[in-house]
């Protein structure tokens, strides 16, 4: 897949507060071409389109409308927000069977219209639902990806960068496994700048503790939780990390983002989509890193990947 010279086109499925934040991002970062809006609610998808053309003029040359799922048959990438939203006191995994239904009419509807190209999946619970998204749509699973730890790394090394205060482009780490309750830091590969976070504490943050980085992980893991309570939900940081995914995408990048793939093996792991570092092109995911993790980050990563299979097994005696 050479986009080329070729006109590019991106449908948004699903304009509630993800689905529109990330039409918001993608007019105003001139990645694409093309934007189609589909959802449920015609006139909402209608009424975004009609916002998002009049502010053309102060933005980048683009073809913005509401379409229909026939639309998706010339899509480079079909972005999936739509879906039941995470309720204060629920849980991501919570979501798994009212989201599942509505995921195999959607994705039947995009594959009827021909389409070859890219799911992004960003709907909750993330990891299970772009695992059905591959199965529905009978796509390679490289070119299905979810946004999996994406926005869990990114608040991951916004809050330590707040710490150190460090510039949070200079703060390298992920979390891996499960978007929700199971995720882990991989602090044995945690870096500032290129001294490894041990390191850096020993030389320059001597006050520093490890009660303090447990605090932070567990606010990363938790801030979804903590988000809803004060708003609803949370939209604006997910719709840019997506950007950021779209990108890799179309301008054939070779970045390495922690989405949630199809391991095949890695990490000891089979037949489970969860966050992990992978190379990320115009194919989809290239394939994936497998950095070292220490006997803790293992067990825990495969404690992840049992825990996301365990929820997925209702999914397919629908």
């Amino acid at each position: 897949m050479d986009y080329g010279n070729k006109t590019t086109r991106v449908v948004v499925i699903g304009t509630g507060f993800v689905g529109s934040s990330y039409s918001f991002s993608l007019i105003n970062q001139n990645v694409a071409d093309e934007m189609v809006l589909i959802d449920l609610n015609k006139e909402k998808a209608e009424g975004d389109a009609m916002d998002l053309n009049h502010g053309l003029p102060f933005g980048s040359p683009m073809k913005i409308w509401a379409g229909d799922y026939s639309d998706c048959k010339e899509a480079d990438i079909v972005v999936i927000t739509a879906g039941a939203n995470q309720k204060p006191g629920e849980t991501r995994l919570d979501l798994i069977e009212k989201n599942a239904k509505i995921f195999k009419g959607i994705v039947g509807s995009v594959m009827e219209s021909g389409f070859n190209g890219i799911f992004i999946v960003a709907t909750n619970p993330v990891d299970v639902l772009s695992y059905a998204t591959w199965k529905f749509s009978g796509l390679p699973m490289e070119r299905v990806i979810g946004s999996g730890t994406i926005l869990d790394t990114a608040r991951f090394q916004f809050l330590l960068s707040q710490y150190f205060d460090i510039d949070v482009r200079n703060i390298h780490g992920y979390i891996m496994g499960e978007h929700g309750d199971t995720e882990l830091p991989v602090w044995s590969q945690t870096r500032i700048g290129v001294e490894s976070i041990d390191r850096y504490m020993e030389k320059y943050k001597q006050d520093a503790r490890k009660e303090d980085l447990e605090e932070i992980f567990e606010n990363v893991r938790d801030a979804a939780y903590h988000i809803i309570e004060r708003k609803g939900a949370t939209h604006y940081a997910i719709a840019m990390g997506l950007i950021r995914l779209t990108k890799a995408i179309l301008r054939n990048e070779n970045s390495i983002l922690t989405v949630s793939t199809l391991a095949q093996g890695e990490y000891g792991l089979n037949d489970v989509y969860l966050g992990v570092p992978a190379i990320v092109n115009q194919k989809g995911v290239q394939r994936i890193i497998e950095i070292e993790l220490n006997d803790k980050e293992q067990s825990q990563l495969t404690h992840s990947a049992n825990v996301l299979k365990d929820a997925m097994k209702p999914l397919f005696n629908m």
